[in-house]
């Protein structure tokens, strides 16, 4: 087409404004020099037809194939976190129960209970946020992420470019059982234990390093903690170590079994 079009400004025909040599294009002239005008008139649009309605095909193919990453990566970024990378979204329900205990929200702006009492955590993907779904299909399964997280690289089950992949997997067979007729989300399966472990859940240490390496702002760990947050919340399933962790933190104030009073004494040893 743009051959085409340099020999037709080169020749002075009416709408053929001339642009300047375009290098690659310039390589084909010779061919087609030979041709009448009519003819490369009728080679041009037909050219730039088959052009205009290539990039529309693509455009709808895209969106039925793994490309479907070049279409959400712009609102993805665009609805990406602006918060601290080290700052975990806490639960507003559980918030406003901590803040009611402890007399901190008055009673005039307590929220009234809700109908249904919603699950802690995540389960399967309907559990999970909006955000979460559509990072899992934004996902370019370039494996940064996995590169990047200390987890894997001491050997751990753990990779968050395979927690993407199967958010994204699960996702699509609900949808596919859905649009066929079939049970959907009532299919026996869940996307915590059938597609994601326990083990590669407890593995992760939530320091961020896979969400500082993604080139689109995507966030696997805010999957690992919701899901994490049903084992704990709704089953009571952390591992016993855990547990005593949290029974320390509670009542010590961190992870370590010795009053908040001691926690200094290492500091006067020093200084002696």
């Amino acid at each position: 087409m743009n051959a085409v079009d340099q020999i037709l400004q080169a020749r002075g025909v009416e709408h053929y404004v001339a642009t300047g040599n375009l290098f690659f294009s310039s390589w084909l002239i010779p061919l087609l020099e030979g041709f009448s005008t009519s003819t490369l008139i009728i080679f041009e649009r037909t050219f730039w037809w088959f052009h205009l309605i290539g990039i529309m095909a693509f455009a709808v193919y895209v969106t039925y194939s793994k490309h479907l990453h070049i279409f959400l990566a712009f609102p993805n970024t665009y609805f990406a976190s602006l918060k601290s990378r080290g700052e975990i979204t806490n639960m507003d329900s559980v918030t406003n129960e901590v803040k009611m205990m402890l007399g901190l929200q008055p009673a005039d702006e307590q929220a009234p209970p809700p109908d249904e009492i919603g699950r802690f955590g995540a389960k399967d993907v309907n559990d999970l946020s909006w955000k979460s779904i559509m990072d899992a299909f934004t996902c370019t399964e370039c494996g940064r992420c996995t590169t990047e997280c200390p987890a894997n690289q001491t050997g751990k089950k753990l990779s968050p470019r395979k927690i993407m992949m199967d958010t994204r997997d699960r996702a699509e067979e609900i949808t596919r059982s859905i649009q066929a007729g079939g049970k959907g989300l009532e299919d026996g399966k869940f996307l915590l234990d059938d597609y994601i472990s326990r083990e590669e859940l407890n593995a992760c240490t939530t320091c961020n390093a896979c969400v500082e390496a993604c080139p689109v702002m995507i966030d696997p760990m805010a999957i690992i903690i919701d899901l994490r947050r049903y084992i704990v919340m709704e089953e009571s399933g952390a591992p016993s170590d855990w547990n005593v962790m949290f029974q320390n933190i509670e009542t010590s104030f961190a992870p370590w079994k010795f009053a908040p009073s001691d926690r200094f004494k290492w500091y006067e040893e020093l200084k002696s």
